[in-house]
């Protein structure tokens, strides 16, 4: 698929999503438009894999077994390859026929059919080991909400409009080669999380910043066993990584029941097999879901300055997460608590990549000691790099990246990199261009200084700053202006003086010959 059909198709997703707005808020259409393209995933999806098992049988085409054998055996093979089934009346084309039949033939009506059927697909996972993964994967498609308009027959028509107008788009599921749906799907979910203000931070990482802690996870590696998100919002962060990188399984947790359901179907939609995710929903500080486990690549962009229970939890006292660094993380600022979970998941021979506010670079009393004990006793912190401001939904405050390893090849130095200045904008929010990722990259790979965007600071000097990270401590931006011509300057001001006394000599002549008194006291030349 051609760049210019991939935007046609975007453009075309966009335009349905917004047949369902009416009065909705972004986040809340959002729910209903990406589990109708899911559905039609699923059952494109099973459409296709029952059509390969039918290739020696009389009837070739899923949609017309009527053989209840034949399905009960397509069944069983589907449960195990797909994790789920679909009957063939069950199928999106099918359901979407009867939602635009002519009313003379039969009745349209598919509200209570289509809520069967996504109940259905949940129903068939039960007591198999896809069951966690689909478990109240529809929840929030509420087909009765007068959101959708106020009479049973107005919500019956827009629904079956929205998925008629599905039904003819080609996602190109039997093209191995191709996850245009996948990206469809991301592209889908960046613009809702621009129209969704401060909620998208609940679920959306800029995909240029995700790419940059996906490309720092996965430097120099080409295969990576696992990659965890302790907030993974919709996932998007988690499969960025798989752009850079074969990732064998995908960990996460998310907090945010809508938004544990959206990367569940993420994961889904960009073909990753339910055996190779495991997508936990809970408080990641309170009731971690993966403690057993420790990652080659860990990556979060956390709620800014999100509260915690703290020290009002006397069992964050002995917490292994916690309980090392002397002090707990303050109860209204949980960032160092997800830096310290985030450390505490990450093996040996990983790297860690985590979005948080400038504030952590230089705020005292706890977060100091915790910062002090992770670069002076741990010696895990390996780059701490500005990104500029406003490039996150719902908030304008600049934010940093902070890079962690546990067995750094530079053991003796943190990079500093100043990129906080660097950025395009479009409409009301910065941007960062490709161009700005690759400088970022290059810089933090060839870890040499660069005048006013890079510094490699030596431990001495992190040491005389007291911990302080700040950056404008190590990278100096200071622009130095132009050295002023103090006689230029003057003869400017003469020049000025003798044209302004001219000018009010002509204005007193007209003052003079209408009689009228002038607005100033002429002055002398």
């Amino acid at each position: 698929m051609t760049d210019e059909q991939k935007k046609n198709l975007e453009q075309q997703l966009w335009n349905i999503a917004n047949e369902l707005r009416g009065k909705m808020a972004a986040d809340e259409f959002r729910d209903y438009i990406l589990g109708f393209i899911f559905y039609k995933y699923l059952s494109e999806k099973q459409h296709l894999f029952a059509n390969e098992l039918l290739e020696t049988e009389d009837v070739e085409d899923y949609a017309s077994v009527k053989d209840q054998g034949d399905i009960d055996a397509i069944k069983e093979e589907s449960l195990i390859k797909l994790g789920y089934f679909l009957k063939p009346d069950e199928l999106f084309t099918a359901i979407t026929k009867k939602g635009n039949a002519d009313i003379e033939e039969e009745s349209n009506f598919i509200l209570e059919d289509l809520q069967s059927i996504l109940n259905a697909i949940e129903k068939t996972t039960m007591g198999t080991d896809s069951e966690d993964d689909f478990n109240q994967l529809f929840e929030d498609l509420d087909l009765n909400s007068t959101k959708l308009g106020r009479s049973v027959e107005a919500r019956n028509t827009l629904i079956s409009k929205v998925l008629s107008h599905l039904n003819r788009i080609d996602f190109k599921l039997g093209d191995a080669n191709s996850d245009v749906l996948g990206d469809a799907y991301e592209y889908l979910i960046a613009q809702f999380a621009s129209g969704a203000g401060k909620k998208a931070g609940e679920f959306y990482t800029p995909q240029k910043v995700s790419t940059i802690l996906a490309k720092i996870v996965t430097a120099d590696k080409k295969r990576l066993k696992s990659a965890y998100d302790p907030t993974c919002g919709s996932g998007s962060l988690l499969l960025r990584i798989s752009r850079e990188a074969d990732v064998a399984e995908f960990f996460g947790q998310e907090l945010n029941r809508t938004t544990y359901n959206l990367a569940r179907m993420n994961m889904i939609l960009h073909d990753v097999h339910y055996s190779r995710f495991d997508i936990k929903q809970e408080d990641t500080l309170e009731h971690p879901q993966h403690m057993d486990e420790r990652f080659d690549a860990v990556v979060a962009n956390p709620p800014f300055s999100a509260k915690w229970k703290g020290k009002d939890n006397p069992l964050n006292e002995t917490d292994d997460r916690f309980s090392q660094y002397g002090r707990i993380a303050p109860s209204t600022k949980a960032d160092f608590a997800f830096v310290q979970h985030m450390i505490y998941q990450l093996n040996d021979s990983g790297t860690m990549a985590v979005v948080l506010p400038h504030g952590v670079l230089f705020r005292g009393a706890a977060e100091g000691e915790i910062r002090k004990y992770i670069i002076e006793q741990q010696n895990y912190l390996d780059a701490v790099i500005g990104l500029p401001p406003n490039l996150f939904y719902g908030t304008s405050i600049p934010a940093c990246i902070l890079v962690f390893k546990k067995c750094r090849v530079h053991d003796d130095n943190i990079m500093f990199i100043d990129a906080s200045a660097e950025f395009d904008k479009v409409g009301n929010q910065n941007e960062l261009s490709d161009a700005h990722v690759t400088k970022i990259m290059e810089t933090y790979l060839a870890r040499e200084n660069i005048d006013k965007y890079a510094h490699v600071a030596p431990f001495t000097e992190v040491k005389e700053n007291d911990y302080n990270l700040n950056i404008p401590r190590y990278v100096d931006t200071f622009e130095e202006e132009d050295p002023v011509d103090i006689e230029a300057v003057a003869a400017q001001l003469h020049a000025l003086e003798d044209d302004m006394q001219k000018t009010d000599a002509v204005i007193a002549d007209f003052c003079k010959e209408l009689n009228i008194p002038t607005p100033f006291k002429v002055r002398a030349a």
